[in-house]
Parts: C-alpha cells; sequence; structure tokens
C-alpha cells in the first residue's frame, strides 16, 4: 500500500469524524469569499521559484496541496501542483538543494493558484508573469520575504499584507502603500494573500483548501499530515511577533531585523548621537540611506 492510498483510506475510516472537536477553537465566522473548485479536473497550482527560494516555504504548502483527498471527486488529486521558472536551467534552493523546474514562463500551464516564496530578487520577467498570471487565477499568494517580491508587482498597493516578523520595518518602509500588519499569521485581501514566516504558509495553504472545500476538508488534510497547528483558523494567532522588540546595552539588537547581535563585531552607524547595531552591512546600509524612517516604523 502506498501512501497516497493509506491516506486515503484513513479518510474513509471516518477520521474527520474525530475531529471537529478541535475545530472548536475557532468557528468559520469571518471566513473571507469561498473559492468555487472546478466541476472537475484539479486546481493548477504554480509555485514560482528562483535561486535562494526558501525550502520550507513551498514544500510546507506544497505537501498540503499534494494531500488533499475529497472523498467521491474525481480525479482524486484535487490539486495539481507544479514549478515554474524564468528557466528550465536548475534552481539552487536553500541548504543547496537543487530543483529542476516543470515549466518557464512562456510554457506553464495557467494556475487557479499562485505561490511565491522567499526567494532572490526578482527579474522584470518574474514580475511580469505575476502580473499577467495573477489576473485569471483565484488566489495569488506569498510566503514570509516572498510577500517582497509579491509587493513589487504593485498588486497589493492599497492592500494589506504581512511577512516575517523580521521584516516587518523593512517592508513598510520599501512599500509605504502596503499596509503591514503586524503579528498576523496570513492576511488575506480578496484575490491577494501573504503569510508570515516559514511554517505560516502551511497554515496559509490549509486556509486555502477550507476556501475551496470547506472546514472538514482541511482538518483532514492536518490530520493526513499529522499537522497540529491550528493557525490556519485564526489569522492573528502570530501576535507573539507584534510588539517591536526593543534593543538595549545588554542585549543589543539589529536596528533593522531585531535578530540579536555581538556589539564588539557587528556593523554599527550613529544616528543623532546614538549607536545602532547590526546584523550584516546591507542591513545598516539600508538604515543609513533612511534612519528616520526605520525609526518611525
Amino acid at each position: 500500500m502506498n501512501r497516497r492510498d493509506l491516506f486515503l483510506l484513513s479518510t474513509v475510516m471516518g477520521l474527520t469524524a474525530a475531529l471537529p472537536k478541535i475545530s472548536n477553537a475557532k468557528s468559520q465566522q469571518g471566513l473571507p469569499k469561498p473559492l468555487l473548485p472546478p466541476a472537475e479536473g484539479s486546481i493548477p497550482v504554480a509555485f514560482l521559484l528562483s535561486d535562494n527560494a526558501v525550502v520550507i516555504d513551498f514544500a510546507g504548502p506544497w505537501e498540503v496541496f499534494e494531500n488533499v483527498s475529497i472523498p467521491g471527486r474525481t480525479p482524486e488529486r484535487v490539486f495539481q501542483p507544479y514549478i515554474v521558472a524564468e528557466t528550465a536551467g536548475p534552481i539552487r534552493a536553500s541548504g543547496g538543494m537543487t530543483i529542476i523546474p516543470e515549466y518557464t514562463f512562456a510554457t506553464a500551464p495557467a494556475p487557479k493558484i499562485i505561490v511565491i516564496p522567499a526567494q532572490g530578487d526578482p527579474s522584470v520577467a518574474m514580475l511580469a508573469w505575476i502580473r499577467q498570471a495573477a489576473q485569471s487565477a483565484d488566489l495569488t499568494m506569498s510566503v514570509c520575504t516572498g510577500a517582497f517580491l509579491l509587493a513589487k508587482t504593485g498588486l497589493l498597493s492599497g492592500l494589506s499584507a504581512t511577512t516575517h516578523h523580521a521584516a516587518y520595518t523593512q517592508f513598510m518602509m520599501e512599500f509605504p502603500d502596503v499596509a503591514l500588519k503586524r503579528g498576523a499569521r496570513f492576511v488575506e485581501s480578496g484575490k491577494l494573500a501573504s503569510s508570515g514566516g516559514l511554517s505560516s504558509g502551511i497554515d496559509l495553504a490549509l486556509r486555502v483548501v477550507e476556501r475551496y472545500f470547506g472546514r472538514s476538508a482541511a482538518l483532514n488534510t492536518a490530520d493526513t499530515l499529522e499537522y497540529q497547528g491550528q493557525g490556519w483558523m485564526n489569522p492573528d494567532s502570530n501576535m507573539a511577533y507584534a510588539k517591536r522588540r526593543i534593543s538595549t546595552d545588554r542585549h543589543p539588537l539589529c536596528a533593522v531585523c531585531e535578530m540579536a547581535v555581538a556589539k564588539a563585531t557587528a556593523p554599527s552607524a550613529v544616528y543623532r548621537g546614538k549607536t545602532y547595531y547590526f546584523c550584516m552591512t546591507d542591513h545598516k546600509e539600508v538604515f543609513v540611506a533612511h534612519p528616520a524612517k526605520f525609526l518611525a516604523g
């Protein structure tokens, strides 16, 4: 028996019946407009990757979509995930993982869901592809600092979004026309959605499953994955990151990302008589360019 057969058997045996007890923690009240699945066929999910793509950002949501099973629906594979990149060449993801994309921008099927993980700086062609593909997609979602890439398309202008908590201040500075939401596990803004850092992408993907097929389907998918997190039921469940951390002489933090630094070796800059420390030279340069804006953010 292969893994998919085992998962399907678990579904048939009634695992879902035991799970609604878990869902009482958060009702479906406030759920955004449902997404309508096609009457037949799979839902194509494009994972947009380039070098330095963060593995958990795309692998987590991939496994969510890969393991959705709706009894009685044909085909069994409800979502059809695939990788799209600017070229067909190998992609070097985080940790050295090498990935060969299935499609390029020129050959990719039209997606109904677009997943944008944290990765390297986007090319002009990548931004153009997102803008074009998002027009006919049901949802375009970012994970972690993939929100920067999505914001660079202009599609988030005037809307709300979130990103990794260490990037809040930088995101607000770079995209003042986007309302950053601190402490959000994910944010849904019409046909766009963004999640917080890393594992938050799993929760946003489960939320997408719920919007297409209901809470029972999402609960069963979470059970299949042995995923105990319930953040997907509450978009405001990242409140631990809502409050800005304070740097002190004893425990200095990077002025940009709030990461702990060692004063003896950290890059530093003086602004209005106060010394600020940074985890990397790039963050120092960003701060020095607009120190007042950083401190205000």
